[in-house]
């Protein structure tokens, strides 16, 4: 058999209890999973009778690369809006957060500049990282003390410094200390670029993310916002200067080796971005849930999250698996988080709270975990 040297790498991860599979969502159970934080998917928000004849009347395909036959005005007018709102110089529409970070990481360091990322930072701005030339080390999580130290022992190169996080973490829910790693960033002329996945439409009144509600902007290099989360859409955009995104335009790979967004994607973005900044409602419920699933007691160790990015911590694959199982039985949507997408003794359920679970729910939720 042509495939049989890939079983030995699949034995081993069955053997740790972490081989994944793909699976269907559980419809009629309690989404405790998905990253749709405000209902956008779920309450098709962006699909009203006016939505859909409307959009009967856009391109389903672009038909190449933006730099060939895949530019169009929407697309432009749509980076405009996008920047405007983020308060940015500039805009780049990438076809997912993971070819945005890796698209901007990949093409700006350069080979003698060094890259300090946090150890937590998810697997796009790693890979990203790999494919760069430059030179880089990660620094504990969170830790302001562990990052001085790195910008210290960096500063006596030739290049150029960057300081890469995520604004809120995937996997822990918590906080970058963005004011501090600002304030170090502008001690030591480091460019700091702040990934704000799971912070925009959830963080700020208007769901712009953390770094404009801390008024940093000005502070960034660089920021990548996804829409395949709380906006309820597909892609991803680079903020920055109108130099950064003229940069990538030319030197960023998964930018102009790939067919651009359609049309009638695009107009669901810029649909999204009429909508979202006015959920405020569904911003509040959530901050209720989040205080909520704090107070509660569970007999496993629960992160502290003051996201809806919740976690309990399970450690071990099967055990973490095996609670999973019982609670998807209960009909609660909940998948176990397993070594090695996680250190090994940090296994979890992610627990992902929406605007429109109930206070009911995580109450139960605690019942079944006792």
């Amino acid at each position: 058999m042509q495939d049989a040297f890939l079983s030995k790498k699949l034995q081993e991860r069955k053997e740790q209890h972490a081989l994944r599979s793909l699976k269907l969502p559980h419809k009629k159970a309690v989404d405790l999973c998905s990253n749709d934080y405000l209902g956008m998917v779920r309450n098709n928000l962006l699909h009203s009778n006016q939505e859909a004849q409307k959009n009967a009347f856009l391109h389903t395909g672009s038909t190449g690369s933006r730099l060939l036959s895949g530019n169009y005005e929407r697309i432009e007018e749509a980076e405009k809006i996008i920047a405007d709102f983020h308060e940015a110089e500039a805009a780049l529409i990438f076809n997912s957060g993971y070819d945005a970070n890796l698209g901007l990481l990949s093409a700006v360091p350069q080979r003698n500049d060094i890259i300090i990322y946090d150890a937590l930072s998810h697997a796009s701005i790693r890979d990203g990282i790999r494919l760069s030339f430059a030179g880089s080390y990660s620094f504990q999580h969170n830790d302001l003390l562990d990052l001085e130290k790195k910008l210290e022992s960096s500063r006596a190169g030739e290049g150029n410094i960057f300081v890469v996080t995520e604004s809120v973490f995937s996997m822990d829910g918590d906080l970058a200390p963005l004011k501090e790693m600002a304030g170090l960033c502008n001690k030591f002329n480091a460019h700091l670029v702040v990934d704000e996945a799971h912070a925009t439409g959830v963080i700020g009144s208007k769901g712009e993310g953390l770094v404009q509600l801390l008024h940093l902007q000005d502070a960034c290099f660089a920021r990548v916002h996804t829409f395949g989360k709380a906006l309820g859409t597909h892609g991803a955009v680079v903020l920055g200067s109108s130099m950064l995104k003229e940069f990538l335009v030319n030197f960023s790979r998964s930018f102009i080796y790939t067919t651009a967004l359609p049309e009638y994607s695009v107009d669901h973005i810029l649909g999204s971005y009429e909508i979202f900044p006015h959920l405020v409602n569904e911003r509040i419920a959530l901050s209720t849930l989040v205080d909520v699933f704090q107070s509660l007691s569970f007999k496993y160790q629960k992160l502290n999250s003051s996201t809806p990015i919740q976690g309990i911590v399970i450690p071990g694959n099967s055990m973490a698996r095996a609670a999973a199982e019982m609670l998807q039985l209960n009909k609660f949507d909940i998948r176990a988080i397993l070594y090695p997408s996680v250190p090994k003794g940090m296994e979890r359920l992610r627990i992902v709270l929406h605007s429109f679970n109930t206070v009911e729910e995580i109450i139960q939720l605690e019942e079944l975990l006792g």
